[in-house]
């Protein structure tokens, strides 16, 4: 029967979505489930197909299926979302926690990022970002000053595009966004409960207001288990 496969499949699906199987374990072999819903071997592959097809496995040759996370957060690639925002959306327990509010001069890598002079000063906010009790992101800030005159700890802690938009009364227009795959770095492993992953998402974004000034430069590097890159897309 054709529906043989999709109560299969709705089974196994349910039981990963509830977590009564976690992510990382291994699902039995085609055998045993052959055996424990008493079908075919093409029913049972039919139902893993589709799984493996919707994202909740992952089938590793020679060595089984493997349930995946599917517990992950979505991150929109082409909005300019603040983590207050995202956090919101999300609906889950969040904290900010802040690691560094200073003023610095700009060294040869950060006046190209911003287009600055030597002379010019720039905020540097480190900020590490906690959802449901995991550190998952690391932000690493840095705002031209002459824009941003003025930063203190309860704005950082609580959403600089806020106060820049509501205090400032400055408009955040858009971004270039760079995304790439790195090894962690020293400071990754210090900040974020990394755990065993070897490799993280890095987003760096150039934001700029309404009239086209660029104001912040920032690197979000985000555990790479945790987050789900989406966008929209049209064909022209």
């Amino acid at each position: 029967m054709n529906s043989k496969y999709l109560n299969i499949y709705n089974e196994i699906a349910s039981k990963i979505e509830n977590g009564e199987i976690k992510p990382n374990e291994k699902l039995s072999s085609e055998n045993e489930l052959v055996k424990e819903y008493d079908t075919s071997r093409e029913t049972i592959r039919k139902a893993l197909n589709l799984l493996a097809q919707n994202g909740y496995i992952q089938k590793i040759r020679g060595k089984g299926s493997f349930v995946l996370d599917i517990n992950k957060f979505d991150f929109p690639v082409s909005g300019l979302i603040s983590f207050k925002e995202l956090a919101e959306k999300i609906g889950k327990k969040s904290k900010t926690i802040l690691h560094a509010l200073e003023i610095i001069k700009p060294d040869k890598f950060l006046m190209n990022q911003l287009n600055i002079s030597q002379n010019e000063d720039v905020w540097k906010v480190i900020r590490v970002r906690e959802i449901g009790n995991e550190k998952i992101i690391l932000d690493k800030d840095f705002f031209n000053k002459k824009l941003v005159p003025t930063l203190t700890r309860q704005v950082c802690e609580d959403s600089i595009y806020e106060y820049i938009e509501n205090k400032l009364e400055l408009k955040i227009s858009f971004a270039k966004k760079v995304i790439t795959v790195e090894v962690p770095t020293e400071e990754d492993r210090k900040y974020l409960d990394l755990d065993e992953y070897s490799m993280i998402v890095v987003v760096k974004n150039y934001v700029y207001l309404d009239d086209a000034s660029l104001f912040q430069y920032t690197e979000s590097r985000h555990r790479p288990d945790k987050f789900r890159f989406v966008d929209f897309a049209r064909r022209r």
